[in-house]
């Protein structure tokens, strides 16, 4: 939210620059994420200066252009070639001297010494257009004969020069959601008073213009105020209106949407203004609207609307989203003579599902879903009123209509100084407390010993326990005056750490250390994550009120928060990746109500990606992509780390919309993880036009056969013996089946097997493809002989060729 540093000025005394004013609203809570300078004209007409054209000669280079001299106050006048066809000698012009900053719909250039067809030019004489006071550019500005040179233009045009504070307004100080919300907290800080602006006293002119007004639903509003106002005249703000709402961001529409806007951010309380005309038969009925319907909204879009959807209508059509965003037939147009002001207050469970539903983000969605002050409507309106009065725009025509059948009780909290003193860990004196309360406007009903009965204002329905009026007062006393205590008692727990949480260290260490980076993704994200997103997998969990149609499920796994950051890096030409996350995961049982907690279930997943490069650019190392057998590599690391062996698991090769092709691994018949190519159409989706490959790992699975037991071997006295054999098998089988086979027919003294090399090429049989493997053989007992040798390596080899129908090469 804006805040402008001149508009706040009209409610309270400052005295401190912006920068000191910003250190301040941070520390009450209100923290200023930066401040900006504003001017009502772009760039603030820095460096342009009202001169006297002393002469005016026909340029001798050119038919069109003339040359100047010009006297801005300065002891020497300035040599200007100028190309307007009304310059003479003898005006008054404004003049952008050298270094001036123009500013255009182009963009901006500055003004420099130069040569323009071989004559000096020092500075330019401006049209309205090129000083952004106006938009002619039919000639120069010519200034009234009485006007002094060597004046600034802004002085002499009186631009307004401002500071905006953007200040971050949480979810729990929607009081603050205006310049007299912010008025009022720096005048708690400061122990000064603020001040509300005066109101009119409004009498009714006239009885040409009245509505009546009925709630249907008085939970959703329960309160509903109103004005009629005649003799409407819609037109252009005035400029000191049209100021006040630039500096905040807002574009001025006119004159009394601009009335209403402004209310807004001055009070914090929406306001809505109707066309009167629009109002079939001078009836407004709120009420919820018909499920199914169709309402055409200000933004030209037709939005189908909910049974819960609260609509403001007249006898026959629906004209505004309560709360929410008007309607495209009812709104104020030039045409406009007569209006009605709505002053409400509107459930903001009501306002924020409608918001939600449609996705509107309003000023007005935005403050009533947080919750508005329902007491601060009858001043909005009076003020919104009197502005137009006082400005000539129209007359009250009607007496101010306010229905408000269940009148909200104010909360009252009660507060022991004691338990206040314990929790803060300081000792305040309690004329303070009783002082900051005080400059909160929170009432003190009764005192009595150490407790004090307050009752909570209004327009602070964040504040509704003990705890909410502490944090208030010490947000006015201020954090930082509440020392360190010299001691402070604490207990240490001597339990050994969280198992998983060892292990997730242990495991991004060592990936870390291999050149990974981590990320952490939103658990939020939207259907678009789906090659078909309009056929999501049962098992999606979908939010009822999304923020966004991008964040509208729980991620059903990691892969597409990986996807989104390769997007991001690749498109920041870093192409070669290598990331991993620990994140969870969540998943819906479709067996179950929707409505049942049980129903859902989270699972904690490791995600690995690699895509690129393996190395990165060097003379010395070879360039080659990366591919699945180096990610699998990776994992197969991160398993031997936790005890699991890769080749224990049991697996299946598949694909699927995800993955081209990819392993999935299996022990007892849950899913340890799966490796794989992602598939190019998923790809394609996030412009990503390089190979990625992905490998998901079951964390909650995993840790169940984690084996940290560490064992030691003794290192065998005797030597190991190797033995090579090319086998020519089918190319259905596999190269586990090999070494499965292999190790059942020799358990004792055959210890490792390795690929070494394969070829299908020239010279074999279609079909068949040929495996070269390497047999480690030890026996720790003794040397083995060759005997015993080629006795096992023939045992092999007939294995080989019975049970697989082999042949050596």
């Amino acid at each position: 939210m804006n805040i402008s540093y001149n508009w706040l000025k009209n409610y309270i005394e400052i005295s401190e620059t912006p920068e000191e004013l910003s250190e301040i609203l941070t520390q009450l809570g209100l923290e200023v994420g930066g401040i900006e300078n504003f001017s009502s004209v772009k760039g603030g007409l820095k460096g342009f200066v009202t001169g006297k054209v002393l002469t005016c000669e026909k340029h001798p280079n050119a038919d069109k252009l003339k040359i100047t001299t010009v006297d801005t106050g300065d002891s020497e006048p300035l040599n200007i070639v100028c190309g307007a066809p009304n310059v003479a000698a003898g005006q008054k012009v404004v003049v952008a001297t050298v270094g001036t900053i123009i500013y255009n719909d182009q963009g901006s250039f500055e003004i420099k010494k130069s040569k323009i067809r071989g004559e000096i030019s020092e500075g330019m004489i401006c049209a309205e257009d090129e000083m952004g006071i106006g938009t002619s550019h039919a000639g120069i500005l010519v200034l009234p004969e009485d006007t002094k040179t060597g004046v600034p233009a802004s002085e002499y045009f009186k631009i307004e020069n401002d500071f905006v504070l953007e200040v971050d307004i949480t979810a729990n100080h929607i009081d603050a959601a205006s310049h007299i919300g912010v008025a009022r907290d720096l005048a708690a800080y400061k122990n000064i008073n603020y001040k509300f602006p005066a109101l009119r006293n409004l009498k009714k002119y006239s009885n040409n213009f009245n509505v009546d007004v009925e709630i249907k639903n008085t939970e959703a509003c329960p309160r509903y105020m109103g004005i009629c106002m005649d003799n409407v005249k819609v037109s252009e703000s005035p400029e000191w209106l049209k100021n006040k709402l630039k500096a905040i961001g807002l574009t001025p529409i006119n004159n009394i949407v601009d009335i209403a806007n402004y209310v807004l951010h001055e009070t914090g309380h929406p306001l809505h203004a109707f066309d009167g005309d629009k109002i079939t038969g001078n009836k407004i009925i709120i009420k919820p609207a018909e499920e199914n319907s169709k309402f055409t909204t200000l933004d030209n879009i037709e939005r189908t609307l909910s049974d819960k959807d609260l609509m403001i209508c007249n006898e026959k059509d629906p004209m505004c989203i309560a709360g929410v965003f008007g309607g495209l037939d009812s709104g104020i147009s030039d045409n406009t003579k007569k209006i009605f002001i709505e002053s409400a207050y509107f459930n903001p469970v009501w306002v924020r599902k409608t918001a939600k539903r449609h996705t509107i983000n309003t000023d007005s969605s935005f403050r009533f879903e947080r919750g508005a002050d329902i007491n601060m409507a009858p001043y909005a309106l009076k003020r919104a009123a009197s502005l137009i009065e006082e400005l000539g725009f129209g007359t009250v025509s009607s007496d101010i209509i306010d229905i408000y059948p269940n009148k909200k009780e104010l909360e009252k909290i009660e507060f022991s100084f004691d338990k206040f003193t314990k929790l803060v860990g300081k000792n305040i004196h309690r004329d303070i407390i009783k002082r900051i309360i005080n400059s909160l406007e929170i009432n003190i009903l009764k005192e009595e010993g150490d407790l004090l009965l307050l009752e909570i204002p209004s327009y602070r329905v964040d504040v509704t326990s003990f705890a909410d009026v502490v944090e208030d007062i010490l947000r006015i006393y201020g954090y930082n005056n509440i020392e360190v205590p010299e001691k402070i008692s604490i207990s240490i727990n001597n339990e050994n750490k969280n198992n998983n949480e060892k292990l997730v260290n242990i495991i991004s260490n060592q990936l870390v250390s291999c050149g990974f980076n981590e990320i952490m993704c939103n658990s939020l994200t939207g259907a678009h994550i789906f090659t078909d997103k309009d056929n999501m997998p049962e098992d999606v969990v979908k939010l009822c009120n999304p923020l966004s149609n991008d964040l509208s499920i729980m991620r059903p796994g990691l892969l597409s928060g990986g996807l989104e950051s390769i997007e991001h890096n690749i498109k920041r030409k870093n192409h070669d990746l290598k990331l991993f996350e620990f994140g969870r995961s969540y998943h819906y049982n479709p067996q179950k109500n929707i409505s049942d907690i049980n129903a859902y279930s989270e699972k904690r997943t490791l995600g690995i990606w690699i895509t690129g490069k393996k190395n990165p650019l060097s003379w010395n190392l070879k360039d080659s992509p990366s591919d699945y057998f180096y990610l699998k590599s990776y994992v197969t690391n991160v398993l031997k780390k936790l005890g699991i062996d890769l080749d224990s698991l049991k697996f299946e090769i598949l694909s699927n919309d995800v993955f081209s092709y990819y392993q999935s691994f299996e022990h007892n018949d849950n899913e340890i993880l799966k490796i794989g190519s992602v598939s190019s159409l998923l790809l394609k989706k996030y412009d990503i036009q390089q190979d990625v490959f992905y490998s998901e790992l079951n964390w909650s699975n995993i840790l169940k056969i984690v084996n940290n037991e560490i064992r030691y071997i003794p290192v065998s006295k005797f030597p190991k013996v190797k033995r090579d054999l090319a086998l020519l098998i089918d190319k259905s089988i596999s190269y586990k089946t090999l070494t499965d086979l292999a190790f059942a027919t020799e358990s004792k003294l055959l210890t490792e097997i390795s690929l070494f090399d394969v070829y299908d090429g020239k010279n074999i049989e279609k079909g068949k493809i040929s495996y070269a493997l390497s047999f480690i053989l030890e026996d720790t007992g003794k040397t083995m002989t060759d005997n015993q040798i080629d006795k096992i390596m023939k045992k092999l080899i007939s294995a080989f060729e019975k049970e697989l129908d082999a042949s050596i090469r």
